[in-house]
């Protein structure tokens, strides 16, 4: 009785570990960004979708890329390419939640992508956009598990 006890609290715990891992990043159909290749807003300058036939699993999503080399340069430095905040709303982060984006609001600042829920959030967001970048990094770790 004692080794289901903790058979079942072990499954517990694991299912839990993989809920928070997959909620740390925003995905729609299992794919992040949409299916957008991540690489792409930062060498092309543009929102490009990915192939199915070029995915790459990271941080419990599945990412999907433009071409080959776009691909091995996620795989390589994938940090660096990962929206911020899981690719959750910036604005909403800031302000202590998790909202979803569209592609089509994707900036990079300094080196770094954000996503916003809309167009007229992203307005929002660019007015103060340094002040809530800090804000949302300070929520960021408080809030990512979260479903």
């Amino acid at each position: 009785m004692k080794h289901i006890i903790i058979l079942a609290a072990l499954c517990i715990a694991a299912a839990y570990n993989t809920q928070a891992q997959r909620a740390e990043i925003f995905s729609t159909e299992g794919k992040a960004i949409k299916g957008y290749d991540a690489v792409a807003f930062f060498t092309e300058g543009k929102a490009i979708p990915g192939v199915d036939s070029l995915a790459h699993f990271y941080k419990g999503t599945r990412w999907l890329f433009s071409s080959r080399k776009n691909m091995d340069a996620f795989k390589a430095n994938a940090e660096q390419y990962t929206p911020q905040y899981g690719g959750y709303c910036a604005y909403g982060t800031a302000n202590g939640h998790k909202a979803p984006t569209e592609t089509d609001t994707w900036t990079v600042v300094d080196g770094k992508l954000y996503f916003n829920y809309n167009q007229k959030v992203k307005g929002l967001w660019m007015k103060e956009q340094s002040q809530l970048i800090q804000k949302a990094d300070e929520q960021w770790p408080l809030i990512k598990d979260r479903n």
